[in-house]
């Protein structure tokens, strides 16, 4: 804040103007101001009078905020324009901090004066000292004096530039309409890249108590990778965004490759991200943004360039991103990407510099920018309002990703034009794109997904009729036209209300995903408020590129999460709750703790590092829905040609079984009955041997168990006690009884009887059974001493163990 103040006293009066406005809202002009002193704010409207000789506050209003007031040393005179008297000024306030179009603050005192029209009058005094460039049609300063920059203007960076205008980089204007020409200099490339001066936006690391950042592995280099690096810290040590760093902290430092091939610097903040305290600044709603866009027409959307390295890290914080590299060991001084509370301190800074315009036409969400305006009049100036406010704060624009005048224009994963906002059909159309199943399979998949959303489709049974019909086994799968239509409805209905919600930021959302051979397909869903069950919000599905089907299943699962996540951000990297990743791959649940990723993973986890998620897992059986959507493509990647396994002129013949011509001819006179499917032979009664010799005792067949045998016999015949028949025979071979291995436990092992003292110490007993009958005695006990070996023998009628026992007692 600067601690410029308005003189108070002035000797021999003051002179205020004394017009009184006949309607104050449209002959003259205010602006909105904002005003805070101790423990206390308040918003309203400034008159811009360059007749007053000083600054005021309507004594009312200032009485009613409580704002606090000293006498002055000697009243002051109060003349109006032709020179009447007025009552004197006795009170002004204490210094207040001001604050003008947003970003503009300053500290002044005002005279306190009955000013019923407006709280607040700026006077000639203020209008000299700051010099601002009016627009007095839209009642908007355009620009401030060059002191400003620097002393008042506190979100903005200082117009100092070692490259000069003549050499600076201008920016491809290509798609940037002749009104803005102009304000080149927001669209330059080469000024994006200053060192940013310290601000109230700074960017603080506040640790979790009894915590440090840990040290992160030093990461070897290829020789590409090394030039890369060396190419990386010269320029950037030579803008001054990193120093050189003696800090016990050190993040691992690497690189991954583009698309293009070119190498992208990554640093793994993951450890320090965990220790870090949470900025909580709400990042803004879509759906506040329905009010404020009535009656608009005419949309800008414009992306900032490399905004993150615009925002200063917190002075004395700077040793917590250090990192280290095979060249050194280094620190940030600016915004690095990969911090955890980067989106919301960049939220912050585009929300104060943009404020007065927020909600009234622009809205911000990060680095995307929409303007809009009813009137294309109108909406030029809105534009340039902006441009030229980014460009007081050093904020620069990508033009080659910006849109201007646009009727329509897609932000957020909305669409958004004069008749309202709508969700972007590309959230849908993995559910539009669905192609007619062409086999059994395919049906049944399709069916399976649209299950889960039954209950919220009106007569479900009734409208999917045509397609549960073609699952039955006992039909020949044909697509027709009613079941097309029935298909072309189940989608629509999948995409519109009341089964597909608009999302909402404030409540916890649930990301399902899987992956197939093919593909990859995800579901974001939230609890509706009305009926308290699951509704979708976006469906989301990718064909795999030849080289990602050659990723293992995990891989392919985590991509599944990195592609539904990037296609979600706008709404799960601002979600005020945690939300949940479902995923059938358990190794998952562990891979943002993993000690060693490889170079793709690694560069997942920096992007999984801006959301704040559980990945949790769900078993295959119950994540069918985003199977589904995974094996979209599975019809156009099989090949239509049947892939050849052996050489060419290699003739293979249709090889008949014997048994089948022995089976056909028994037939010829016993007829099969109605019992037997079409599809196998009847086995009669004489041929059942024959078949199930050939099933199991074959040389081909190898005596399978019963599951074998009858696996075999299913595929060709039937007769009705084919799987009775089947476990006797299998149970009467004497092959498997005299090769199968055992199932019983080992036995143990052979232990010596102890060795007796004495004798009748240790006694052993045996039966004689099965003896003839002599006096009705058939049975012989015998009992032998082990110590003298004499033995004893009692004739019993029976073998009864109770006795026997009763005895050796």
């Amino acid at each position: 804040m600067s601690s410029k103040s308005q003189s108070s006293s002035v000797s021999g009066g003051l002179l205020v103007s004394a017009t009184t406005p006949v309607s104050p809202s449209r002959s003259c002009t205010t602006l909105s101001v904002h005003l805070r002193w101790t423990g206390s704010s308040a918003s309203c409207s400034a008159l811009i009078d360059s007749g007053a000789e000083g600054c005021f506050m309507d004594e009312t209003w200032a009485r009613e905020h409580d704002i606090p007031l000293r006498q002055l040393r000697e009243s002051t005179a109060l003349f109006a324009l032709d020179g009447s008297p007025l009552p004197r000024i006795q009170r002004e306030t204490l210094p207040l901090t001001l604050t003008v179009s947003g970003n503009h603050s300053e500290t002044i005192s005002f005279l306190i004066f009955r000013s019923p029209f407006t709280p607040v009058v700026l006077g000639h005094p203020w209008l000299v000292c700051h010099n601002p460039s009016i627009n007095w049609s839209s009642n908007s300063i355009l620009s401030w004096n060059v002191s400003c920059h620097v002393k008042c203007l506190m979100s903005a960076i200082p117009p100092v530039s070692s490259v000069s205008s003549s050499q600076e980089e201008p920016g491809d204007l290509t798609g940037v309409p002749e009104e803005y020409h102009d304000l080149r200099t927001v669209f330059s490339r080469s000024r994006a890249t200053s060192l940013p001066p310290h601000r109230s936006y700074d960017c603080s690391i506040d640790l979790l108590p009894g915590t440090t950042p840990p040290r992160g592995r030093l990461y070897s280099l290829s020789a590409p990778e090394r030039k890369a690096l060396e190419d990386y810290l010269s320029v950037a040590l030579d803008a001054g965004t990193i120093v050189p760093s003696s800090s016990p902290a050190g993040a691992g430092f690497f690189f991954v490759k583009k698309k293009d091939g070119s190498l992208r610097p990554c640093i793994d903040y993951r450890g320090l991200n965990d220790i870090t305290v949470k900025n909580r600044y709400p990042l803004p709603l879509m759906s506040s943004a329905f009010e404020i866009l009535q009656g608009a027409r005419f949309f800008t959307k414009l992306d900032l360039r490399n905004a993150y390295h615009l925002v200063r890290i917190r002075e004395g914080d700077e040793w917590k991103t250090a990192f280290n590299t095979p060249l050194g060991h280094f620190e940030y001084r600016v915004l690095p990407f990969g911090l955890a509370n980067a989106p919301a301190v960049f939220q912050a800074l585009v929300n104060d510099v943009l404020r007065d315009m927020l909600n009234i036409f622009v809205f911000v969400y990060l680095d995307d920018i929409l303007i809009f305006s009813p009137s294309l009049q109108i909406h030029v100036q809105h534009v340039r309002r902006v441009l030229q406010r980014l460009l007081e704060n050093c904020l620069f624009v990508k033009a080659e990703k910006c849109t201007f005048h646009a009727s329509s224009v897609t932000f957020l994963g909305s669409v958004i034009s004069a008749e309202g906002i709508k969700m972007d059909p590309a959230k849908v159309q993995a559910v539009i794109d669905w192609p007619a199943p062409k086999s059994r399979i395919e049906l049944q998949r399709f069916l399976g997904f649209a299950n889960f959303y039954r209950r919220f489709i009106r007569n479900f049974g009734q409208v999917a009729a045509p397609l549960t019909a073609l699952t039955s086994v006992k039909t020949c799968f044909k697509w027709s036209v009613s079941a097309q239509g029935a298909f072309d409805l189940l989608k629509n209905r999948f995409t519109s209300a009341p089964i597909l919600v608009t999302p909402d930021v404030s409540r916890q959302f649930v990301v399902e995903v899987d992956a197939s051979e093919v593909g990859v397909g995800a579901i974001l869903s939230q609890r509706s408020l009305s009926d308290d069950k699951v509704h979708p919000c976006a469906y989301f599905s990718h064909r795999l590129s030849p080289s990602e089907r050659n990723y293992d299943v995990g891989n392919r699962e985590l991509l599944a999460i990195r592609l539904a996540l990037g296609e979600w951000r706008q709404w799960l990297e601002g979600a005020t709750v945690p939300f949940v990743v479902w995923t059938d791959h358990r190794n998952l649940e562990y891979i943002r703790s993993a000690k060693r990723l490889n170079a793709r993973q690694a560069r997942w986890a920096l992007f999984f590092a801006r959301f704040e998620f559980v990945i949790s897992y769900r078993p295959g059986s119950k994540n069918t829905k985003p199977d589904a959507l995974s094996r979209l493509f599975s019809s156009s990647v099989a090949s239509t040609d049947p892939e050849g396994i052996l050489p060419e002129g290699r003739v293979v013949g249709l090889t008949v079984w014997g048994i089948e011509r022995q089976v056909k001819q028994a037939l010829t006179h016993t007829p099969s009955p109605r019992a037997c499917p079409r599809n196998l032979l009847f086995v009669p009664v004489p041929t059942r041997l024959a078949v199930l010799q050939w099933a199991h005792s074959a040389k081909l067949a190898g005596h399978p168990g019963v599951r074998g045998t009858l696996a075999s016999i299913r595929q060709r015949f039937w007769w009705p006690t084919r799987e009775h028949d089947t476990r006797r025979f299998v149970a009467a071979c004497s092959v498997c009884a005299q090769t199968k291995s055992g199932n019983s436990p080992p036995a143990g092992r052979l232990r010596p009887l102890p060795i007796p003292s004495r004798p009748w110490s240790h006694i052993a007993l045996d039966f004689v059974t099965g003896l003839p009958s002599s006096a009705g005695k058939t049975v012989i006990l015998t009992v032998v001493d082990r110590f003298s070996k004499a033995a004893h023998f009692t004739q019993l009628a029976s073998f009864v163990c109770d006795r026997a026992i009763s005895f050796s007692e």
